[in-house]
């Protein structure tokens, strides 16, 4: 019995979102308990307690957290995504100058401070990795104990129809030995499952019940649709998806075609070619080109098909909550040096 509760991970989730990390360690098929969980985003937790319970998650200040507190918790697992607003171009690189970047400094602060833990696994925004913050959190790793490894990594390496560059940083106290390093991870996963690249139309709904909240809008077809990444049901990869999709035209996500590759390209050019705006109106209607909704959003994040929303979340809350989460399979495979 001391066997199994030892092997258990005590998880410490920090930054929990909609639960994403947890849902990569049940990906992972690890023994573990969630002792805590912690976002200061109410929607996000309504999301958590609705799929996972009540009981824990909770609204949560991670700068009121000090190592007693940690260390009374019992955990042997840190799983966090701090927010990476600080860290993009929209978010202006500020930095540890932002704000929004207090509370993963202030855990920085405390890695000193819980003997208990064992193992972190942080992911961040690609770009994290030049950052001060990154540097600042590495040398505290190193200060207290930790030796580490990182990742920039995408689901497309595993056979997702999806492109989503991340940072990953997997410390372990010193003593304990990683498994692979990043290009071997990518090696074992391709052995073991060939990695078979699964296309876009195994993603989709074939037929939505409600097509009409998800389709470009005449405005969007005729302005925009020349600047967006248009997927077939045959596509093997889709960009990533951001906390601004639908409400930004570039670069927040793919849309859905559900013709053939050789059919859009035909209608497509047909409709180039027209000055009339009505024709080629017409014509970019016949594509019927549309977003993807978020239950596929969530499957190309490769979370699991039980996963819901409550009802109460719009489609915009719902956009923005998955483009602020993880892919779990990727997690999950990190999560394999646990």
């Amino acid at each position: 019995m001391e066997d199994t509760k030892e092997n258990t991970c005590r998880v410490l989730e920090l930054f929990s979102g909609i639960g994403g990390m947890r849902m990569a360690l049940e990906h992972a098929s690890k023994a573990f308990t969630i002792e805590s969980a912690i976002d200061v985003n109410p929607i996000a937790n309504a999301v958590y307690s609705h799929n996972f319970g009540e009981k824990t998650v909770r609204n949560g200040n991670i700068l009121s957290l000090s190592g007693a507190k940690i260390t009374k918790l019992n955990v042997n697992t840190i799983l966090m995504s701090p927010p990476c607003q600080p860290f993009t171009r929209n978010g202006k690189f500020n930095d540890i100058n932002d704000h929004r970047s207090d509370p993963f400094r202030h855990i920085c602060d405390l890695l000193d401070k819980i003997p208990l833990v064992r193992f972190i696994l942080m992911e961040n925004v690609k770009g994290f990795e030049k950052s001060q913050a990154c540097q600042m959190y590495k040398t505290r790793l190193e200060e207290a104990g930790f030796h580490y490894q990182e990742y920039i990594l995408s689901p497309h390496q595993f056979g997702v129809p999806n492109t989503r560059h991340r940072y990953y940083c997997v410390a372990k106290r010193k003593g304990t030995e990683f498994k692979w390093k990043s290009e071997e991870i990518i090696v074992q996963q391709q052995g073991d499952h060939g990695a078979q690249q699964t296309s876009i139309g195994t993603v989709v709904e074939q037929h939505l019940p409600e097509p009409e909240p998800y389709a470009l809008k005449s405005a969007a077809l005729l302005k925009h649709l020349p600047l967006m990444d248009v997927c077939t049901p045959e596509s093997t990869n889709s960009m990533c998806f951001t906390k601004a999709y639908t409400h930004y035209a570039e670069g927040t996500g793919s849309v859905f075609c559900p013709l053939s590759k050789e059919e859009f390209d035909k209608i497509y050019s047909r409709a180039m070619s027209v000055e009339d705006d009505d024709r080629k109106l017409a014509l970019l209607q016949e594509l019927r080109v549309r977003y993807f909704t978020p239950g596929e959003v969530a499957r190309l994040m490769s979370f699991p098909e039980q996963f819901s929303f409550p009802d109460s979340v719009t489609n915009k809350q719902r956009y923005r909550l998955l483009g602020n989460s993880i892919n779990v399979l990727v997690v999950g495979m990190l999560l394999q040096e646990l």
